[in-house]
């Protein structure tokens, strides 16, 4: 994958700006941790650089830092402004307060109450602008514009790359011996870019892997076109990486440096926080937990045994809300459970029948209410041990016992949603259904009833607050009399991301 796009001499001066690169003033060097639970079951060394320990719990700290510090006396006294609602706002903010600099934080209105107090308790003064980080950004621009400040990027500044980089050598020089791969999250860019510049430069022979949410996959995207592209949505679960457009500089060096892009799901992503919680009792935040869940997938796939990988757990700034809706999707990323819809008869000792096929499984949940007389169809979780090998031998093992079976452990709206709502069937021939995803700000629900008008009856609503920028609600609606494009257009018109779920086969089952 690298090519030559970037030229020896830019890499080198990058690599000397990561060596001057003034960071530690506020960053410590983190440790370097083995994770030795996680090193016995892959059967590979795997190390964890904890930056979640910086005092800001992220490794955005270095960057801004490493910025801020280099600016003249003039802009200094202008003070600096960025627009984030994440880590990056707590580095610049505490950045600028060692320097004793004034730092603005534009962040949006949607932003939790605990990413606001943290800015204002590191001395940033925080602007709550607009329900969007565009909002943000374009209303810090203006501010640039109005009144001079110098705007921090988050990763597409080369002393911002550079800080980042810092972690690089500290890698190289807390281990003493060969390091196979190592492992970067990846959303604009800054972090991979610094690190991989420094390790190609050091020692071409480790494998450098950028790891991305795979919704959210702006390098893998920018790499199979060739250029940058701009994604048209993001998903919003690894915040923290929620990055539409890699940057330019990151991209560059990721052409020459990078040697393959991993994308991992959001239950990946939660499998690898408890995994990081298991050997450390540290809870990583999603993005922060991304490396490691790309660490493990390289692993598996590759059937590797005895190399060192090394993963960089980029941060802890968690809200403490969004553990339960971890918690819930922990055991599917790691294959220790399969999510179930089995059809079972409709008649006294049912389950207990059901429960003596399963063998001698935990049962997680079975959801089940009465419908009719005929067969019930139930929703149930079953705890594994054996990962896919497993599951395939518990369905194909029900199958062979005449039991209808349909595997929903890859199915985003049951996992979401449809657990929570068994209760029996409607039966309204003219419904559709809807997945959305609701901005988290108060007025966002009147707005969709407003701008959807009277003329749809709402049949269904189930929502689900799991503590990030934007809540995932499913809607039902009747169609009546009107064609399902008036639908759509309405729906459209309305501007929150949607998907149309009325052909899921969990729907039909439990719900329709």
């Amino acid at each position: 994958m690298p090519d030559a796009t970037t030229s020896a001499p830019a890499l080198a001066a990058l690599v000397k700006r990561i060596l001057q690169a003034r960071v530690y003033d506020v960053a410590i060097e983190s440790p370097l941790d083995e994770a030795r639970l996680l090193s016995r079951r892959l059967k590979n060394r795997v190390l964890l650089k904890r930056e979640d320990l910086q005092p800001v719990f992220s490794f955005k700290l270095r960057g801004a830092y490493n910025r801020i510090s280099r600016l003249s006396q003039a802009e200094r006294e202008r003070g600096v402004i960025c627009a984030s609602a994440g880590n990056h706002a707590q580095g610049v903010a505490l950045a600028a307060k060692q320097l004793g600099i004034r730092g603005v934080i534009v962040m949006p209105q949607t932003t939790p109450d605990i990413k606001v107090n943290s800015v204002k308790a590191l001395g940033g003064q925080a602007v709550l602008h607009g329900d969007s980080y565009d909002d943000a950004y374009a209303h810090a621009q203006a501010l640039v514009a109005e009144k001079g400040y110098t705007f921090i990027h988050p990763f597409d500044d080369l002393d911002v790359i550079a800080g980042q980089g810092t972690v690089a050598p500290e890698i190289l020089r807390q281990h003493d011996g060969r390091i196979d791969a190592v492992f970067l999250p990846c959303g604009g860019g800054g972090l991979m870019a610094g690190v991989a510049a420094y390790l190609k430069f050091v020692d071409p022979s480790i494998r450098v892997i950028a790891v991305e949410a795979e919704d959210s996959a702006c390098l893998a995207a920018a790499l199979k076109a060739g250029r940058r592209v701009t994604l048209d949505q993001v998903g919003l679960f690894a915040d923290g990486v929620a990055v539409r457009q890699i940057g330019k500089h990151t991209f560059d060096v990721a052409k020459q440096c990078v040697d393959e892009v991993i994308t991992c799901s959001t239950d990946e992503i939660c499998a690898a926080i408890k995994d990081i919680f298991d050997e450390c009792r540290s809870i990583c935040e999603p993005a922060g937990a991304l490396s490691l869940a790309g660490l493990k997938k390289y692993a598996q796939r590759e059937g590797i045994q005895g190399r060192t990988l090394v993963a960089v757990n980029s941060g802890a700034n968690m809200n403490f809300d969004r553990l339960r809706h971890i918690a819930e999707r922990t055991e599917l990323g790691e294959r220790r459970e399969a999510v179930l819809a089995v059809t079972i008869p409709e008649q006294p000792g049912a389950f207990k029948a059901f429960c003596q096929a399963i063998g001698k499984r935990n049962v997680t949940e079975f959801n089940y209410r009465y419908s009719d007389a005929g067969a019930a169809h139930v929703f149930v979780g079953v705890s594994l041990r054996g990962g896919d090998s497993e599951r395939q031998e518990l369905v194909g093992g029900l199958q062979r016992k005449g039991y209808a079976v349909l595997d929903l452990s890859d199915d985003e709206m049951a996992k979401l949603h449809v657990r929570h709502l068994v209760g029996g069937h409607a039966g309204l021939a003219d419904e559709r259904l809807f997945r959305f995803e609701f901005p988290e700000r108060p007025g966002a629900l009147m707005a969709f009833l407003t701008q959807l008008g009277t003329q749809w009856n709402i049949s269904l609503f189930h929502y689900r607050n799991h503590g990030a920028a934007f809540g995932r609600v499913l809607v039902g609606l009747q169609l009546g009399e009107r064609p399902l494009k008036t639908l759509k257009a309405s729906l459209d018109a309305i501007g929150y991301a949607y998907a149309d779920e009325s052909d899921n086969p969990a729907y039909r089952l439990f719900l329709r």
